[in-house]
């Protein structure tokens, strides 16, 4: 648990404060600044870069963002996002927390180690991740959720990508980076109604670039910790 600034590079420290400033600077340029928006849009990016670097920090961080979420999805009646990130999202970042702390690389306490999984691995992922999804769609379509199709959709790249985070596979940020892009659709669906909604929607473009990066840093520390 030590401290996770002190291991950021240039490059990320320079990601990290464009991402923020990307941000900011799009909520004020909205003309209505949603500070709960914007609290947990800086929470995510910081988990994010985090991430990047395997330390268990980003999931504490994590699960803070799911509450934040949570309740910004609650006030639009994105009920499928609400339930996926309070009721799945959140205990999996928990779990992950555990998971990564009892982990750590061999050559850097700070990190995780990164775990390769097998074939088997991904095919019980898909088997669960269509469980997942019937039963969230009909649980969403009971509660007569809007863009029920895409929310749907959310909760299977939700599922996947916090399953792979708590299974330590440098794959997560693709699942991640994954529910970002359909998370873009479904702002941009709720910003048609309401535009306040569309610095949601640059948020997670900004989320997409992050996650991309995750998975490029993890790549490069899998194949470090590999060839020790």
């Amino acid at each position: 648990m030590n401290n996770p600034l002190k291991e950021l590079s240039i490059k990320e420290w320079c990601l990290w404060v464009v991402s923020l400033a990307v941000v900011t600077i799009s909520n004020i340029v909205a003309g209505e600044i949603d500070l709960l928006t914007l609290a947990a849009t800086w929470v995510g990016i910081t988990s994010l870069i985090f991430a990047a670097k395997g330390n268990v920090w980003a999931q504490i961080l994590m699960i803070a963002f799911s509450i934040l979420y949570g309740i910004i999805s609650l006030r639009f009646r994105y009920w499928g996002e609400m339930i996926t990130y309070l009721g799945m999202s959140m205990p999996m970042a928990i779990w992950s927390t555990v998971t990564w702390i009892r982990n750590p690389s061999a050559d850097n306490a700070g990190e995780v180690k990164i775990r390769k999984l097998k074939g088997k691995h991904f095919l019980f992922l898909f088997a669960l991740s269509i469980v997942v999804t019937s039963a969230f769609y009909f649980l969403l379509q009971f509660l007569q959720t809007p863009n029920i199709v895409f929310s749907t959709i959310s909760v299977t790249t939700s599922f996947l990508a916090a399953s792979l985070t708590m299974l330590r596979s440098s794959y997560y940020a693709l699942g991640y980076a994954a529910n970002d892009l359909v998370l873009v659709v479904l702002w941009t669906l709720a910003a048609v109604e309401n535009p306040v909604y569309i610095p949601v929607i640059i948020n997670f473009m900004i989320f997409f670039m992050n996650d991309m990066y995750g998975f490029v840093s993890w790549k490069k520390r899998e194949k470090l910790q590999y060839d020790l």
